[in-house]
């Protein structure tokens, strides 16, 4: 054989062996364990293995989540009624805030921060439309701890058919819900009109139409300067006092000025700072506490029944 014969088999050997290696190691990476293995990616050791971990996830977001649900829950004594207020003692020293309109990109935020350096945890009635064109605030306020209510989508005020009534509350029970993850059981009217249709409807829902007892004078036409704020509240201020502010609906920075001081002046007068379903749930408390205190008696039990038949 001619040595040019033979460095022509000598090539044709080495091609074939380089293209062998080649594929094996192509297959190699292309094996699922082989690239993983490779690439240091280490796998659950089974299906089940994978099932238990997903099972973990999901009871963690099992047991934050009830405690949001039990944050909003109101008494079912409270459900499908109107309310202006807490009945409670008179040393039980609990008021809650309540903020109308937002939420709103500066008037709100500027109140989440008053609230957080004070310790303060209030209720916020939002309104669908302000909820879907800033939702980081909405967000923001679930996240520090506040309560969210309805405050219908689109803040009416005229007289609604019972399918205008409906839509207003549940979209914007809706996207609250979508959009902090509160189901809310609080509505409040707007203009606190009760006879335009969105009350009936409410209360056929189950809601706790919270009303409200004294307010701060923030979204009369001609708004009080901040000192006449800040008095309004504190004058009226009582146990189980339910006021109303407003963090939207037009310029609230006299509000944003005088909360810091109305929240001074209560705490100065002996108050602390609840949610509305807090305040709620301390009057049902102080009620089931007088009935087990004073059960009911019949009239043969009375202790008067034989005085009367002498």
């Amino acid at each position: 054989m001619s040595s040019r014969k033979l460095s022509l088999l000598l090539k044709l050997v080495i091609i074939t062996l380089l293209t062998g290696a080649s594929s094996l190691g192509i297959s190699l990476l292309l094996t699922t364990s082989g690239f993983e293995h490779l690439l240091g990616i280490i796998k659950p050791k089974s299906e089940s293995s994978k099932a238990s971990q997903n099972k973990l996830i999901s009871a963690s977001a099992q047991n934050i989540r009830p405690a949001t649900d039990q944050m909003n829950q109101v008494p079912k004594a409270f459900q499908g009624t109107i309310i202006y207020q807490a009945k409670l003692k008179a040393n039980e020293k609990v008021i809650a805030l309540t903020f109308d309109d937002g939420p709103g990109p500066k008037n709100t935020v500027q109140i989440l921060e008053i609230l957080k350096k004070n310790d303060v945890k209030a209720t916020f009635f939002m309104i669908g439309q302000m909820v879907k064109y800033f939702p980081q605030v909405a967000k923001q306020v679930a996240a520090d701890g506040h309560v969210i209510g309805n405050h219908t989508w689109h803040h009416w005020y005229f007289q609604m058919d019972g399918a205008t009534a409906a839509s207003e509350i549940d979209r914007t029970a809706d996207i609250i819900y979508k959009t902090t993850g509160e189901k809310t059981t609080l509505f409040r009217p707007p203009g606190g009109f009760l006879n335009n249709g969105l009350v009936q409807y409410a209360k056929n829902e189950k809601y706790a139409v919270m009303m409200w007892s004294e307010e701060s004078g923030d979204a009369e036409r001609r708004s009080p300067q901040v000192p006449m704020l800040v008095k309004n509240v504190l004058k009226y201020a009582k146990p189980g006092a339910i006021v109303l502010m407003h963090d939207g609906g037009g310029n609230r920075s006299k509000s944003v000025k005088a909360l810091p001081e109305m929240i001074a002046g209560l705490k100065a007068q002996g108050y602390r700072f609840v949610t509305i379903p807090q305040l709620l749930e301390i009057q049902a408390q102080e009620e089931h506490l007088a009935k087990v205190a004073s059960p009911t008696v019949t009239k043969d039990e009375h202790p008067n029944h034989q005085l009367n038949h002498q």
